[in-house]
């Protein structure tokens, strides 16, 4: 898959629902038991609370982000990208797009899980200036304990 300067970014719609709880399944909930199947995806993009963004490069979903606001901070639910349109800026670009529909919606601080054994995940988080804050034991499904990261939108 070939990931140039012509990423898109856009709400999901309901053709997304299937293919985005798949590439959850795959990528973030390997060895787990499926959570974010196609109609939780579904409830999440519907909800008022939250946004599911998409980047596309042309035909090809390459990856997605889903953050749920509170008053006055955001919590990043979900960050995906497929295998073949990783380490080329996806991720980056999706969740710069959360964090500023996040300010714009006058939050301060984004919040976010990730599993401890994920250094991939916790070095591009660190980059994009996230810290983290604490662990939580057996967070997912009992099997494995979670870092709690956090990031100040304002100063």
């Amino acid at each position: 898959m070939q990931v140039g300067l012509g990423v898109d970014i856009r709400l999901a719609v309901a053709a997304d629902d299937e293919a985005l709880a798949l590439l959850a399944r795959h990528e973030i909930e390997h060895g787990l038991g499926w959570s974010w199947t196609p109609a939780r995806i579904a409830a999440a993009r519907v909800a008022v609370d939250m946004n599911l963004a998409v980047a596309w490069c042309g035909p090809q979903r390459l990856g997605f982000g889903l953050m749920r606001y509170f008053d006055d901070t955001a919590h990043l639910c979900l960050l995906a990208v497929a295998p073949g349109a990783r380490r080329r800026g996806v991720a980056t670009r999706l969740l710069a797009w959360l964090e500023a529909s996040a300010r714009t919606a006058g939050i301060g601080e984004i919040g976010l899980e990730m599993r401890v054994t994920n250094d991939a995940a916790r070095a591009f988080y660190e980059r994009q200036g996230y810290a983290v804050v604490g662990r939580t034991a057996g967070y997912y499904q009992g099997r494995e304990d979670a870092l709690r990261l956090r990031h100040r939108l304002t100063t």
